[in-house]
């Protein structure tokens, strides 16, 4: 597998604005997420591990009870990629906050 280019941040700050909830922290593109409860949580991050594992592409995350945070950055890269915010809206996506994300993706590719 190549390695992607990691995004420079005048990008980064551009594309972060599609994608609603998330941020830059420290190299990461992050987000919190609150859940009525554990089993909600869970739940949710068993979607997400399997979309991250058909992408190939895996989140550093952690659960405490109803709070899900995810960070994500390209490891091989060494920074955020264009994978990282794919994910991000596929995550969204699984949130019910986001619908017909390709339109979206197109975006980030075009202003890669």
């Amino acid at each position: 597998m190549s390695v992607l280019a990691s995004l420079d941040q005048e990008t980064i700050d551009q594309l972060v604005q599609l994608i609603p909830d998330w941020k830059i922290d420290r190299n990461y593109l992050s987000r919190e997420i609150k859940f009525k409860n554990f089993n909600e949580a869970w739940g949710f991050m068993s979607q997400v591990a399997l979309i991250a594992e058909a992408m190939n592409h895996h989140p550093n995350w952690s659960n405490v009870y109803s709070t899900v945070n995810i960070r994500l950055m390209t490891h091989d890269s060494g920074g955020v990629t264009r994978l990282d915010f794919e994910l991000a809206l596929k995550i969204n996506e699984a949130l019910g906050e986001e619908k017909g994300i390709q339109q979206k993706i197109n975006e980030i590719n075009a202003a890669i």
